[in-house]
């Protein structure tokens, strides 16, 4: 199914309320259509490609589909997932090895330990026969907890080491800035799980040793930038304050010391945005656009979107184009405007870009002509 945009003119009225302050003005991009490749899907919250060009996709609720010649096969044997809240089957990513070795990497809210509720679980297995096998915990968050919020979490592979993203758990005040505890932190691993010696606090006591960097909030965008290879990610702030941050070594990036967000009551957090020693946020949205899932475009399918950063809204449900030049984000721009929650991105082995929609499916971006 081929579907293409046309928008005519329209009028937005705008009530002088509380809620005046979350129009999103990011005006629409008309000049692009979308072609739907899986359908029927609920809540892709990840996706990635295998090397025969099917598709492996994490649906929240706990089911793998492996998509291949317009057909869908669930995979046995899933991680079994504590779905609740923001909680469930989350990311997905293949070894940069995986042809010669297989592995495939998740994340997901697992319910394993002592204590009540669930908490974020990073694991490696393999396929065979649809049915994963070979299954490892490499990273268990703790402590578990009821709390439906703020799981994270993203995975990437950097120089052969694996990223990954934990949410602070809606524990604000006790996670994100302790070293000693899981939640509002960036990890780094070896690819087998292993510690490796040189991250940033391996010799700090008490530290959680694999963490890259700490001090946010809920982190569920996370990509190596092709043209830097530098490590970005966004978070979703409180209301208003959700950030992009380029994630350095050992960073502190602030949370809940310093934020642009406020309460969704409209009470202050802090007075500060800025402070000596934590991050400046490269950008950030007010009003937020709860953002999930992104991607640079580095084909050459798009003309000069080439070098854009996307960005998923889930709160206003379109794909945020971002024009980057010198590191800034200079303009942004709506695409998929009203398909849905935009959930996952990612840029396919042809060089063409696919959004994961809830309560739509995976579709396949196109530009037109101009």
């Amino acid at each position: 199914m081929k579907m293409k945009f046309k928008f005519g003119p329209f009028i937005i009225i705008i009530i002088a309320s509380f809620f005046a302050c979350a129009q999103d003005k990011n005006p629409i991009n008309t000049k692009h259509s979308y072609e739907v490749i899986v359908k029927d899907l609920n809540n892709p919250w990840g996706f990635t490609f295998l090397t025969d060009g099917s598709i492996l996709i994490n649906e929240k609720d706990g089911r793998i589909i492996h998509f291949k010649n317009n057909k869908k096969t669930e995979i046995k044997n899933p991680p079994k997932v504590y779905l609740r809240g923001q909680g469930g089957l989350l990311d997905i990513e293949l070894h940069p090895n995986y042809k010669n070795n297989g592995w495939i990497y998740f994340s997901f809210a697992s319910s394993d330990g002592d204590e009540n509720g669930g908490n974020t679980s990073i694991m490696r297995a393999k396929i065979k026969n649809d049915s994963l096998i070979n299954k490892e915990i490499l990273y268990k968050a703790v402590p578990n907890t009821t709390k439906g919020q703020h799981f994270g979490s993203r995975i990437v592979f950097k120089d052969g080491y694996l990223f990954f993203s934990i949410g602070e758990r809606g524990e604000r005040d006790i996670n994100p800035q302790d070293l000693t505890r899981d939640g509002g932190k960036i990890y780094r691993l070896n690819d087998d799980g292993s510690i490796p010696k040189d991250n940033p606090f391996v010799d700090t006591k008490n530290a959680k040793t694999a963490i890259w960097s700490y001090g946010h909030r809920n982190p569920q965008g996370l990509k190596i930038n092709p043209f830097t290879n530098e490590i970005w990610s966004h978070e979703h702030g409180p209301r208003g304050g959700d950030e992009i941050n380029i994630i350095k070594k050992g960073a502190n990036y602030g949370w809940p010391v310093i934020t642009y967000g406020i309460n969704y009551s409209g009470t202050t957090i802090t007075d500060q945005t800025k402070k000596e020693g934590m991050q400046q946020p490269l950008h950030y949205w007010d009003p937020s656009i709860a953002p999930s899932g992104m991607s640079f475009i580095n084909s050459d399918k798009y003309g000069d979107w080439k070098g854009s950063l996307l960005v998923g809204s889930l709160k206003f449900q379109y794909l945020d184009l971002c024009t980057l030049q010198k590191g800034k984000v200079i303009k942004e721009q709506r695409l998929l405007d009203g398909l849905g929650r935009v959930r996952s991105v990612e840029q396919g082995p042809d060089g063409y870009i696919y959004v994961g929609i809830e309560n739509l499916g995976i579709v396949k971006l196109k530009r037109d002509k101009e």
